[in-house]
């Protein structure tokens, strides 16, 4: 027999740098290792250096090379931010150009990417006249390849798998609701929800939450965590710090302007003036937000040098788990939300290491972390529980034995992402068989 194949429609692919790329990245390999052919419909490259100016070629280092990229050219005349870039009608009519960009959203697909929905479906058609798709996974956002999704199966009759990294009606930071009832982003989620045959939600909040809204389609709903990849992050080994040289605490990812920066930099500040924590330094490697445009307002939310913080720029996949394993404390920040998990908590604990994870308690983070042997969670997102959280890390780190890193990679390596998967590539298979349970 033929082996399945799965088009994976994820706009945000690498070189993308955008939030979720792991997430797609890790799905499309673990479908080809599994047997499957893997086709990936995904924008052209350009477009993240014209659109969102962040793109990392490095990046498809990660994808297998059995996996298939297609690339569609995506138009972006109404999302180039550039005055350069832009049409003369658009530039000199800022304000005329937006309100048509909005009445064309409420006319057509409520998304402002909606204009690749077109070009998407019609390469997708054709790939499956060449080579017939079994099922589609769409990952959102963006959320126009989810309807790219369902315009296919519309077509060729293909079932998709609906799968949010993030979510689209509810707002996650403030936990309510991003849009009323009757709006057109409500009304599509729906129409999408009913036709879908699966819909993937990261954590059990989530998936309550859409279950609730959407009652009609509460059992198609289930939940695939995020995890770690370790061929992303490598392997970090077990060192203790020397009794002689500061501690050094640190960070890695994207730092974006929804980290709990304040209550974290005056908890820093508190927490070195104990003898603990003298001359020790707080190392941040990652880029500056997602956009561009974002460095100069997240780079000015960050202390000086002079206070012992160190902006150590991005890092290269070689240089992942070298910088993890330069660290004595690793110090995962994420926005607080009781339906953030957030990848950062997977890598966090992967690395084995003494953890001060800095968000409210009630986030959906605490759960997967609940079994971490070695972790200094704050009581809140204070600069007081910022402090002792980081004094106990570090006194924790000076006394850190062989048997607890040990512990700590047992219990992370429960949450690879090839593993959690495993539930995710049976169900598709179902699909693919016309079957769903």
């Amino acid at each position: 027999m033929s082996a399945p194949h799965l088009l994976l429609i994820a706009a945000f692919f690498p070189p993308s740098r955008g939030s979720g790329v792991y997430r797609a990245v890790g799905i499309a390999n673990a479908f080809v290792a599994r047997g499957w052919d893997v086709t990936v419909l995904t924008v052209d490259a350009a477009f993240f250096d014209d659109v969102t100016g962040s793109s990392d070629e490095r990046l498809l280092e990660m994808v297998d090379e059995r996996v298939k990229i297609e690339r569609v050219y995506a138009p972006r005349t109404r999302l180039v931010a550039d005055i350069r870039a832009m049409s003369e009608r658009r530039a000199a009519y800022p304000r005329v150009s937006a309100a048509v960009t909005l009445l064309r959203q409420r006319a057509g697909f409520p998304d402002k990417y909606s204009d690749w929905i077109a070009p998407a479906v019609k390469r997708a058609k054709e790939l499956h006249r060449e080579s017939p798709f079994g099922v589609s996974l769409a990952t959102g956002n963006p959320w126009s390849a989810f309807e790219v999704a369902r315009a296919l199966r519309k077509r060729t009759g293909v079932p998709y798998i609906m799968d949010y990294r993030d979510s689209w009606t509810l707002n996650q930071f403030t936990e309510s609701p991003a849009f009323g009832e009757r709006s057109p982003q409500v009304r599509w989620e729906r129409r999408l929800m009913d036709e879908a045959a699966v819909v993937v939600h990261v954590n059990e909040p989530m998936r309550e939450w859409h279950a609730d809204r959407y009652p009609h389609d509460a059992a198609k709903m289930i939940v695939i965590e995020n995890g770690v990849d370790r061929d992303v992050i490598g392997d970090i080994p077990f060192r203790q710090p020397s009794p002689e040289a500061p501690l050094r605490f640190g960070y890695l990812g994207t730092i974006t302007g929804q980290l709990p920066h304040e209550a974290t930099w005056e908890g820093w500040e508190r927490a070195r003036r104990h003898p603990e924590l003298k001359d020790a330094t707080f190392s941040l490697y990652g880029h500056m937000g997602f956009f561009s445009h974002d460095v100069a307002a997240i780079t000015a939310l960050i202390p000086p040098p002079s206070h012992g913080v160190i902006i150590e720029g991005s890092v290269s996949k070689p240089d992942v788990a070298k910088a993890y394993a330069s660290l004595d404390v690793v110090v995962m920040m994420i926005p607080s939300s009781r339906f953030v998990t957030a990848g950062k908590t997977y890598e966090s604990m992967a690395t084995g290491k003494v953890l001060v994870p800095i968000h409210d308690p009630g986030t959906a983070a605490s759960e997967p972390m609940r079994g971490y042997p070695v972790k200094f969670p704050v009581a809140d997102v204070s600069p007081e529980a910022v402090e002792a959280s980081l004094l106990a890390a570090a006194r924790a780190a000076r006394v850190y034995k062989r048997e607890q890193y040990d512990e700590a990679i047992a219990y992370a390596s429960s949450y690879e992402r090839s593993r959690l998967l495993e539930p995710l590539i049976e169900t598709a298979g179902r699909v693919a068989k016309g079957r769903t349970s």
